[in-house]
């Protein structure tokens, strides 16, 4: 059978713009801000709101639901945080290679 997939020999790189690192960036602290402040809000109603039941297994089933739904928005908050992180150290890279003059090493794959 024959490779129907041309290959080129051209390296092909995209250009990232630091801005377009830093507005995703902008984005995604955003997303990052609103987890935590929807996380913190969700906290403070659970706490004030008590868990009232004689049977122990409802108590211990509310209280792993809640534990739950407290950690999947903390684990998003946290993916968001350092997906921010991440794209403001990639805009620091970029621009300090753009300020030294180098290239990017091409991806060996």
């Amino acid at each position: 059978m024959t490779n129907l997939t041309p290959k080129s020999d051209k390296k092909s790189t995209s250009n990232v713009n630091p801005l377009q690192c830093l507005a995703s960036a902008i984005i995604s602290g955003g997303l990052a801000t609103l987890a935590y402040m929807l996380m913190k809000s969700i906290s403070e109603t659970f706490a004030s709101k008590p868990i009232i039941s004689d049977n122990v297994f409802v108590v211990n089933i509310s209280t792993a639901v809640r534990a739950l739904v407290v950690g999947v928005i903390a684990l998003a908050a946290c993916m968001c945080a350092m997906v921010t992180l991440g794209l403001v150290a990639l805009a620091i890279q970029i621009i300090i290679q753009r300020f030294t003059n180098k290239e990017m090493p091409p991806n060996e794959g």
